[in-house]
């Protein structure tokens, strides 16, 4: 297969997307492209890392989900010696990795349309591509992975019936989701977006009486659970369709991660950031509860090295720089190793 390969300019020409009809477009490519496969490969295979990423250690405000229990360690995931399962045997006699991810997340998962095929670029794709090289390194890089598009809502049962192997889906570590966790790849926290010309909104306090839009299953339904009432709440698929309500003036505001949101407010120049962020979270690639061990503690593996020979700074240079600056690989503290 023969793909016309992107550069970060992809993000450049995806702005302007702001308003009602750009969005209605948007939610139109969206539709049409749902759980739809696409195959794509990824760069040369990743080699045996151990602890010493380079980056910064940023403090921990979220709970863990891993295999056995649950944690407030965002690190506590499958070490080598507690993989007792044969899940990576299984990827590679089927030969494809199949990874659940996002098609409308720009700078992490969104179609180019500039693209032969319309595929699916961005960090997370970046990481997925990383991930199916060093288990599969001798299947062709077009065969290598599947990307199948998974709502939010979707991605913990999808992993439980076995349609996917892996979530890399912006998806935060903590125990309310039912799934084994790797250990981070991204620090991302919670914040608000809303048009620039409105008023009283200022931090999760302040959302008390508004209408506010959060995606199904996702960490911000949680935050704004507490805060805001339930006949308050609208709750979408997937968070990008948040951003559609609140152009079209059905809501007040959006609660999301600041990495999703600053690919909202690079669409709509009529939006912006509301407040400080209010929590501290990171961001783990997903793999079944139980039953997947061995391709976690592998991840991990893979993690480690993506970070520590330079290609998690070249992805996040290449996506997210502009919009998030300041970002660097998580460290994994020295005390928690596993």
């Amino acid at each position: 297969m023969t793909r016309k390969r992107t550069t970060g300019n992809a993000v450049g020409r995806l702005r302007g997307w702001g308003g009602v009809t750009g969005m209605a477009a948007a939610c139109a490519v969206t539709a049409s492209f749902t759980l739809l496969p696409l195959l794509l490969g990824g760069p040369g295979a990743a080699a045996d890392a151990s602890a010493g990423v380079p980056g910064t250690t940023a403090t921990t405000h979220v709970t863990q989900a891993r295999a056995a229990d649950c944690t407030t360690d965002p690190w506590a995931s499958v070490s080598p010696a507690d993989a007792a399962d044969d899940k990576v045997g299984e990827i590679r006699a089927r030969g494809q990795l199949i990874v659940g991810v996002d098609q409308n997340s720009l700078f992490w998962a969104s179609r180019d349309p500039e693209s032969e095929e319309n595929e699916i670029v961005g960090f997370d794709i970046d990481l997925a591509r990383a991930i199916a090289a060093d288990l599969l390194p001798d299947v062709a890089e077009e065969k290598r992975v599947v990307f199948r598009v998974i709502s939010t809502a979707d991605r913990e049962k999808m992993l439980e019936s076995g349609d996917i192997d892996l979530v890399v889906r912006t998806m935060s570590i903590n125990c309310e989701k039912n799934v084994s966790f790797s250990h981070p790849y991204f620090e991302a926290a919670q914040q608000i977006i809303a048009a620039k010309d409105t008023k009283g909104i200022d931090g999760l306090d302040s959302l008390t009486g508004k209408r506010v839009c959060t995606a199904d299953g996702s960490s911000a339904r949680t935050a704004v659970r507490a805060k805001v009432a339930e006949k308050d709440q609208v709750h979408v698929p997937n968070q990008l369709d948040c951003l559609a309500r609140l152009q079209l003036g059905e809501v007040d505001a959006v609660v999301t991660d600041d990495t999703l949101a600053a690919a909202q407010v690079a669409q709509d120049p009529a939006i912006e950031f509301k407040g400080a962020p209010f929590t501290e979270e990171y961001y783990g690639v997903a793999a079944r509860k139980q039953g997947a061990s061995d391709l976690v503690a592998r991840v991990n593996r893979v993690l480690a090295d993506y970070s520590r020979d330079g290609r998690w700074t070249d992805s996040y240079k290449k996506w997210l720089k502009e919009r998030l600056p300041g970002k660097k690989p998580p460290v994994k503290p020295a005390s928690g190793s596993n």
